[in-house]
């Protein structure tokens, strides 16, 4: 049985050895490859594999198709969107994901980038840098202020409570009811948390449901003061709109760590000269630990797939 690994999990060799050894002397064999966005090299990688592993990397649909041999397709990634699963289903290959590893790394982040544009950090370091003061430049708290969050996952309820002990109210609006969430989340309609939120924080998958979502009319209901944070999928939020949502005033700035590209950005692109904005390029994901504990779930989805017992089941 070959085991292809498309791109980098992001540890090192050591780790990686240390998972593979033992697969190894099941008589499993791996081959690495770097990451590609070319559908034929994608193809001659993959065609004789028995098993995918693929971070975030998108996989077309004509590569599930061209792989004969393929059964599993391992997802180093919480979000599945960019494999096709349809294909997937239609040829019996079981998909499973990593649910789970980055969800404090997600959350800090998130709650770093509040306090970044609450403080006005890029600024006031510019500032001092420059020799000059804080003139103008006077942030503001999150105690006291209520935080929105969209997509009440692991992430979504972990992001809540870091905001919970800062001081914040919380409001949020999920698919379903969560009746196991903490009783400092009051859950709420998607309107209200926009409405009331003075951080509104996107954590939810992107789906036919969630796809532009955040657009011109849901802006529209955003305090003007409010601060609105993607650390979910880039086409969640109608870009174009948002653009025009903080060069008009709608609401008082973004921090995104997503786009409708996945980076590296053109440099050209009309998102990047926002003064309003912080911008990280898809780094929410990553840090040692969660890339730690990702291989290590990954390579706990290949056990188990091997043993009949899938789990963090997707197909």
């Amino acid at each position: 049985m070959k085991t292809v690994i498309m791109e980098s999990l992001g540890v090192s060799a050591e780790i990686m050895r240390k998972y593979e050894k033992k697969f190894e002397a099941q008589g499993m064999t791996f081959a690495e490859y770097a990451k590609t966005a070319d559908p034929e090299q994608l193809i001659a990688e993959a065609k004789d594999a028995d098993v995918m592993i693929v971070a975030n990397m998108p996989v077309p649909e004509a590569v599930v198709h061209a792989c004969d041999h393929l059964k599993f397709i391992d997802v180093a990634f919480t979000g599945v969107d960019h494999i096709p699963l349809a294909a997937a289903k239609e040829k019996g290959i079981a998909v499973s994901n990593a649910s789970g590893y980055s969800t404090e790394a997600v959350a800090e982040l998130v709650l770093g980038m509040a306090l970044s544009m609450a403080r006005n950090l890029r600024a006031v370091e510019d500032r001092c840098r420059a020799g000059k003061t804080k003139d103008g430049l006077v942030g503001w708290e999150i105690r006291g202020k209520t935080a929105g969050i969209i997509g009440l996952g692991k992430i979504g309820t972990r992001t809540a409570e870091l905001f919970h002990a800062f001081g914040a109210e919380i409001l949020a609006h999920s698919r379903s009811v969560h009746a196991d969430a903490p009783d400092y989340i009051r859950q709420t309609t998607l309107e209200e948390v926009l409405q009331q939120s003075d951080i509104v924080v996107l954590h939810c998958p992107l789906n036919d449901s969630t796809r532009g979502m955040i657009n011109a009319g849901r802006l529209a209901m955003m305090k003007k003061t409010a601060l609105l944070i993607n650390a979910a999928r880039g086409p969640v939020v109608a870009e174009k709109d948002l653009l025009a949502a903080l060069e008009n005033g709608v609401i008082a700035g973004a921090a995104l760590d997503v786009f409708e590209k996945e980076p590296p950005l053109d440099p050209a692109l009309p998102v990047l000269q926002t003064a309003n904005t912080l911008l990280t390029p898809h780094v929410a994901f990553a840090t040692q630990e969660s890339m730690q504990l990702r291989a290590q779930i990954v390579f706990d989805n290949l056990e188990n797939w091997l043993k009949g017992t899938q789990i963090n089941k997707v197909i």
